[in-house]
């Protein structure tokens, strides 16, 4: 996993870099006088690549999107695209989908567009979509033209993203951590499939505590593992919404906020039993906490102090 910074006024690199990045494609100076000012920052989670980048110009690409899916997201100006289903554009507030292995032509990309773009791997996506839905989608992944960003679901994922991407600033990039990256990319996945997935579509099995159980147990048989919601959908044999509504009927909490609760008890009783030479941090990362300022505020909100606090005493 790698995080980059591209920032060039040459077409020729600007074009290798962007198709480093995402794809092969071809792209055609749509700008009165030839001025380009690419500003281009990813971040490669593997299966997944987010990124944010403008081009300063405007431009035409074309693009077959081999093996990949790729959504783009207008922060500003607009996005006009043309494929075998229709023509869409997007602003802000709007996202355009664009489908694995389908020619499609980005026919203006305005020179004020800032757009945050994410690659999800066809085989990866699709699989994911299987596990977070319970259901079998494979080959036939339908997926809109566009989303709307505005209703709760779309709104939801576009936060997690603006969230993340904002990390891409920074000097020291969490989100290229390979223990983290896993676990940023199946959130990521989760969110966006649930976000263009209407409720009709899933699988309407009732919630049962059998369920809620199974996935009980395998967070407490191994806490500290790199869990996302597919996961735990797939061991629960159900889709992440039906688990969900299980674990909100029968235990009152998220999968997650259980898992969270299972990985401070464990931390808790290491800290107490702390051998000399082993740090906090030692064991936040032994429970799965991959960031030690949320883990001490996750602490103190359940038990009062910090754990440096703690292990003082």
């Amino acid at each position: 996993m790698a995080s980059t910074i591209t920032e060039t006024h040459d077409w020729d690199a600007a074009s290798r870099a962007v198709a480093g990045a995402y794809f092969p494609h071809t792209l055609t100076d749509l700008s009165p006088d030839g001025s380009l000012k690419l500003s281009m920052r990813t971040v490669d989670f593997g299966p997944v690549t987010l990124g944010r980048l403008g081009w300063g110009a405007d431009v035409s690409i074309a693009c077959d999107y081999p093996g990949a899916y790729e959504v783009n997201i207008p922060l500003s100006g607009s996005l006009e695209s043309r494929s075998p289903v229709g023509d869409v554009v997007s602003r802000p507030g709007q996202a355009t989908v664009f489908r694995a292995n389908e020619p499609t032509l980005i026919s203006r990309w305005s020179g004020d567009c800032s757009v945050l773009g994410v690659k999800f791997d066809s085989e990866y996506l699709e699989r994911e979509a299987d596990r977070i839905l319970g259901t079998d989608v494979r080959p036939k992944l339908l997926l809109p033209s566009q989303i709307d960003l505005t209703d709760a679901s779309g709104n939801s994922w576009f936060r997690l993203l603006r969230s993340l991407t904002a990390q891409l600033r920074e000097p020291s990039d969490l989100l290229a951590n390979p223990v983290v990256g896993p676990q940023l990319a199946g959130a990521i996945t989760a969110a966006f499939v649930l976000a263009v997935t209407p409720d009709q579509d899933v699988r309407r099995t009732a919630p049962r505590p059998r369920i809620v159980k199974r996935v009980l147990d395998g967070l407490n048989d191994d806490p500290a593992r790199a869990w996302t919601a597919a996961d735990m959908a797939e061991l629960a044999g159900t889709s992440v919404r039906r688990l969900q509504e299980g674990f909100r009927e029968y235990v009152g909490r998220s999968p997650s906020e259980c898992l969270l609760d299972i990985r401070l008890s464990r931390a808790d009783a290491d800290l107490r039993a702390r051998e000399p030479g082993v740090t906090v941090s030692d064991i936040a990362a032994r429970w799965g906490f991959t960031h030690a300022g949320r883990f001490s505020a996750a602490y103190r909100r359940r038990y009062g102090k910090s754990p440096s606090e703690l292990v003082r005493f």
